[in-house]
């Protein structure tokens, strides 16, 4: 056989095949404390969560809500000691110099080494907030939807403040720069959050109250490029081999500037604005009604089996009122303010009817006097008889409340004598009365 022939029936000779870039970026996200940082991020969040369960559980609002405010108060402090203790390392066991020594730009040799300090507390806590979002899930009765851009605008500003603690860590030698840097993100953001200044509103521990309330559209955005803005100008500051480079952080930074005027120039109330469709009364079908907002729809069952035996002794009498409201609309003709049942409600259930009967009977007689001459000896035994009536109509639970006096005590031992009808009586003239004349009010 000849030469030619055996060069003709040799097997051909394969290349090796280069290797795949993303397998250097999935080879950085392995390296150091990356895969531990999302799992802490992700056990903070929920552990924090669940421990304030009873309080977020039962609207959209209130789970983004307290979302914002772990993030912003303990977890963002957290990301940035880990990312200061990564970058240290990485500066300590001379990963730098074995970088430099690879074929690949600065700003690729950067990138690649914030990303598992900037990514995967990114993926923790995502996944922490759709355990807590479906966690939520089967208790909303109505509201608005889940504010989900505030979400992702949260986990940009996480995997930012990452990116700043893993520079500071490269740049400052001193070992316990990360606790530090914790302990005054803690505090920076803690303290700023409850005090109204110029900027508050930058602050990612902000916290916001009114569930009736969405934000407008342009603010998730905006805050996503302020806080990706400062952390990538940083990056390019720090990266940029020549000063013709250097002058790239100035875009980044100029975004997150402008970014962070509309923000800066909000009023008090922040991004939020009253949304007609979470505030949309829904009522039942009683007398007196029971109207609450649309996003407390699962509560209205509960509400008004917890006021209807108040109901039914208020039915036909004069003063008593058409409605109850809750919400932040205004009152009409006849209506009262019902309690807010934030405290008594639990998985959109209240948890103590009893309880809040008391307080929307307390609520309904509760006088707002503004004369200067409602002083007196009349005073103080109008005061008891207010209390005797409230506690007759709806029994104070026990460890609530102040304890009837004396004379309370006896007003309402002579409410119980009395027949049903003397009862009903009475009723009606103590409701027509005036509640800020003592004069006026009939004793039992």
């Amino acid at each position: 056989m000849t030469a030619t022939d055996t060069r003709a029936t040799a097997a051909p000779r394969r290349e090796a095949a280069a290797p795949p870039r993303t397998s250097v970026l999935r080879t950085e996200l392995r390296r150091g404390i990356g895969p531990w940082s999302g799992a802490a991020v992700a056990v903070t969040t929920l552990v924090t969560m669940y421990a304030k369960a009873p309080g977020w559980q039962s609207r959209w609002t209130d789970t983004t809500d307290m979302l914002h405010i772990v993030t912003g108060l303990l977890v963002g402090p957290l990301v940035l000691a880990l990312g200061c203790w990564q970058g240290g390392r990485d500066r300590r066991s001379g990963t730098l110099e074995l970088l430099s020594s690879v074929p690949r730009s600065p700003l690729r040799r950067a990138f690649l080494a914030v990303a598992p300090t900037a990514l995967w507390p990114v993926a923790g806590y995502l996944s922490a907030a759709a355990v807590c979002l479906l966690a939520t899930w089967p208790y909303v009765g109505g509201g608005p939807r889940p504010f989900l851009e505030l979400v992702a605008a949260d986990a940009v500003t996480l995997a930012a403040l990452g990116t700043l603690g893993h520079l500071v860590g490269r740049l400052v030698r001193w070992r316990l720069t990360a606790p530090l840097l914790a302990v005054c993100g803690y505090v920076v953001f803690g303290a700023a959050s409850r005090t109204y200044t110029i900027g508050f509103w930058l602050n990612p521990a902000v916290e916001h109250f009114y569930v009736w309330d969405r934000p407008v559209w342009w603010f998730a955005p905006a805050w996503t490029l302020w806080s990706a803005g400062l952390a990538l100008a940083a990056l390019l500051a720090y990266a940029a081999g020549t000063a013709r480079l250097r002058l790239l952080a100035l875009l980044p930074l100029a975004a997150a500037v402008a970014a962070a005027v509309p923000i800066v120039r909000l009023p008090i109330d922040g991004p939020w604005r009253p949304d007609p469709a979470a505030a949309r009364l829904v009522c039942d079908e009683g007398t007196p009604q029971v109207c609450m907002p649309d996003v407390d729809r699962a509560l209205l069952p509960d509400i008004s089996r917890a006021l209807a035996p108040f109901n039914e002794r208020l039915r036909g009498l004069p003063g008593a009122p058409a409605r109850w409201v809750g919400g932040p609309g205004a009152l009409g003709p006849g209506d009262t303010t019902l309690p807010n049942p934030d405290l008594d409600a639990v998985r959109g259930e209240l948890s103590r009817p009893d309880l809040y009967l008391n307080s929307a009977v307390q609520h309904l007689f509760s006088e707002t006097c503004l004369s200067e001459d409602f002083s007196g000896p009349g005073v103080e035994r109008l005061g008891e008889v207010h209390l005797a009536v409230s506690e007759w109509l709806a029994p104070t639970p026990e460890n609530y409340g102040i304890p009837l006096g004396p004379a309370g005590q006896r007003y309402l031992d002579a409410l119980h004598a009395k027949s049903p009808a003397a009862q009903r009586d009475y009723l009606a003239r103590y409701m027509a009365a005036d509640g800020c004349r003592p004069e006026e009010v009939p004793i039992p």
